[in-house]
């Protein structure tokens, strides 16, 4: 079983960093489009965009860590299981979505409050997810979510002041290495729980 604590590797905080990075991309994508389709976005606004989608990545991972506390006696014998598929799925999902995603849907308008909404629920829904897998691996789930949060707001701010420059396809890119590198996360977790139970 994993547990991250000070006298422990510094393996978990990497994995903490990758997964953080593997949900910011899908964030990523979507900041990338927008800053593609406002151009002329001021960095005030993009400070909104960018802290409100951090917050709901956070927020979503916390309470999938809630939720996954309260299942975890049932299922603590099977966490890497539950990992595993958990982070395979997401990456899985994030991957056919990119590659899917209608044209339309890369160019809404996220300044409005409503579409920014649904648009930061949207990237956050997989942060859900990984914040049960957490609960049930032991993670620090408060350092972890403010990781992840600064990690999702950087990566909005990136994406909106590079997509005023570069082209749409970027987002189609960062988007399956997002889903690729969660379900290389996934497949770690699964073999160093394997190999420590031998």
């Amino acid at each position: 079983m994993l547990y991250f604590c000070p006298n422990r590797t510094n393996m978990d905080l990497i994995t903490i960093f990758a997964i953080a990075l593997g949900l910011s991309f899908d964030t990523f994508a979507v900041s990338l489009s927008f800053g593609v389709v406002q151009s002329r976005i001021i960095f005030r606004e993009a400070v909104r965009v960018a802290l409100v989608m951090a917050f709901f990545q956070a927020g979503l991972l916390i309470i999938g860590s809630f939720i996954g506390s309260l299942m975890s006696s049932f299922v603590k014998a099977a966490d890497h299981w539950v990992a595993l598929i958990l982070l395979a799925f997401l990456g899985v999902r994030m991957i056919a979505e990119a590659i899917t995603r209608k044209e339309e849907e890369r160019r809404r308008d996220y300044t409005r409050t409503p579409e920014l909404i649904a648009a930061s629920i949207g990237t956050s829904i997989d942060a859900l997810a990984v914040g049960i897998s957490f609960a049930l691996l032991d993670f620090r789930i408060w350092f972890s979510g403010v990781v992840i949060g600064i990690i999702t707001f950087l990566a909005a701010m990136t994406a909106i002041r590079i997509g005023k420059s570069a082209g749409k396809r970027l987002g189609y890119r960062v988007e399956i290495m997002g889903g690729l590198i969660l379900i290389a996360i996934g497949i770690k977790i699964f073999i160093e729980h394997t190999m420590n139970t031998l």
